[in-house]
């Protein structure tokens, strides 16, 4: 690879770094070439991104960023071979890493990067496929703060049932 290809190679990493607040780094190297394009495609599928990289170009593009990303965190994982899997959905890579391996032995999981936070080892598997993604957490508050106002407006709809009832009795008796 010539000095120009790493450079190339290292802003395009930095930009999917820079757009991506979660990806896994995980070790696919004993996976056949068919297993490979397999799990590539239930990769796109899931609009994942699936790519293998040289571990020193990624540290690099690492280190060029913010240092309040917290990238150095993942810097022991980038040893052996990697490839990393860029996500907008937190729980996505591992859900098909957990599917995959149904069938495989590998990706191994090295670690996640989710938004600042560090996942370190292959045990984190299960904890990150059970990650809600945004729009599920942000689901669950709104139906927790409709819950309450729904509450309400139903006994403000039934109060002026009663009161109909009631009417239409001192109607009846009055008559």
């Amino acid at each position: 690879m010539t000095k120009s290809e790493k450079q190339q190679a290292i802003k395009l990493l930095k930009r999917k770094f820079k757009k991506n607040s979660f990806f896994y780094l995980t070790d696919s190297s004993a996976l056949s070439v068919a297993e490979v394009n397999d799990l590539r495609s239930k990769c796109y599928e899931k609009g994942v991104e699936l790519k293998v990289v040289k571990n020193t170009l990624a540290i690099k593009a690492m280190q060029s960023l913010a240092k309040d990303r917290g990238y150095e965190k993942l810097f022991d994982a980038l040893k052996g071979p990697t490839a990393i899997m860029f996500s907008e959905t937190a729980s996505t890579p591992a859900k098909i890493i957990k599917e995959f391996r149904k069938e495989h032995d590998k990706p191994v999981l090295k670690a996640a990067y989710i938004d600042t936070d560090v996942f370190h080892g292959d045990d984190q598997v299960e904890v990150l496929a059970s990650l809600k993604s945004k729009e599920d957490v942000l689901g669950e508050i709104i139906s927790l703060l409709e819950s309450p106002i729904k509450s309400v407006l139903s006994a403000i709809d039934g109060g002026s049932t009663i009161a109909s009832l009631l009417t239409a009795i001192e109607e009846k008796a009055g008559a």
